[in-house]
């Protein structure tokens, strides 16, 4: 669905809502203030480490225009566009001393470049690892020296650790399921913690890796079916401004598989979809008198999210705020 068919179809549900006309345009203003936002997002790593595959399986990239970068350092970074939605894809380094030398400057070059408000143009930065490799050195090197370094907020960074199901040389996965079986599940929750206990040490910098696989030998997919997509898209999503969040949701891969949950500690397609929407609400002024009154705004208008990212209509089955409130499912 393109970026303005999906705002589009928004701005139709609430009209049509049983909001009143004083929160339907409250509610309009937040949504055309998001639908003009452009979200900047770069993602980098080592060759080999699966960035293309992660890009396809995350945002699909039919539609995308393709260009580079503009300045001299940055021409080797490529730039997906769609709708307002930026990808810059860097190489990483481990490429010979020149190229490392010229990769690294075009990062902290793009780390440093201003959008048209003079803020900084990126939003996060995605690194990612490759799952299957032992000697994450050169990985390391571009974390801590090039990346940390020149972001403003530490926060803004995202480590993936991508071809979870080569960690341990194709050993103990479920290919059938594709799903980590218990020896690799707990191998996989090991090398997150080696990594975030790496970088917190050299660098002072909380992260928390999130293992996953962008996908192998299904129809439909560039590579097959993925593995813990919705838990990196949830991350990546909490960190971008949140005026710019929807502009990242809409743009997602609309295909359900993207959506799964495999980390059973949180439903993390339906916590990306509510806090949106909430976010929404909250700028919109949108006041709640009761977690019924509550369900009943969130039933008219977040269930569109979901389907604008071809996920289906949720419902309202519960309460969130105190003892009631509003407990839905967008991905049911």
């Amino acid at each position: 669905m393109a970026n303005n068919d999906a705002f589009d179809k928004m701005e139709t549900v609430i009209m049509e809502s049983s909001l009143t006309e004083d929160e339907k345009n409250r509610l309009l203003k937040v949504i055309l203030r998001d639908k003009d936002c452009k979200a900047n997002i770069l993602i980098t790593g080592a060759t080999g480490s699966g960035k293309s595959s992660t890009i396809n399986a995350l945002f699909g990239m039919e539609e995308a225009k393709v260009g580079t970068g503009v300045e001299p350092e940055t021409k080797h970074i490529d730039r997906f566009e769609l709708g307002n939605l930026v990808l810059w894809d860097s190489p990483g380094l481990g490429d010979g001393k020149e190229a490392d030398r010229l990769h690294s400057k075009g990062i902290e070059e793009m780390l440093h470049k201003k959008d048209d408000d003079g803020s900084r143009l990126i939003d996060v930065v995605l690194v990612i690892l490759d799952g299957g490799s032992r000697d994450l050195g050169t990985s390391y090197e571009l974390i801590e020296k090039v990346i940390i370094p020149n972001l403003t907020d530490k926060s803004d960074i995202i480590i993936g650790i991508n071809q979870a199901d080569m960690v341990m040389k194709g050993r103990y996965w479920d290919y059938e399921k594709s799903l980590p079986q218990e020896t690799l599940q707990k191998q996989l929750e090991e090398k997150a913690r080696s990594v975030a206990e790496r970088i917190q040490r050299d660098t002072g910098v909380e992260v928390k890796p999130v293992c996953y696989s962008a996908g192998f030998k299904e129809e439909g997919l560039p590579q097959g079916k993925p593995y813990n997509l919705s838990k990196l898209l949830c991350y990546i999503i909490e960190s971008i401004p949140k005026e710019k969040r929807l502009t990242v949701l809409v743009r997602t891969n609309q295909k359900p598989v993207v959506w799964e949950n495999h980390d059973k500690l949180e439903d993390y397609s339906a916590k990306t979809t509510r806090n949106v929407g909430l976010d929404i609400l909250k700028d919109a002024g949108i006041g709640v008198a009761s977690g019924a009154a509550l369900g009943a705004k969130l039933g008219s208008f977040i269930p569109v999210v979901g389907t604008a990212i071809g996920a289906g209509v949720g419902a309202v089955v519960g309460g969130i705020v105190g003892a009631v409130g509003a407990i839905f499912s967008i991905f049911g």
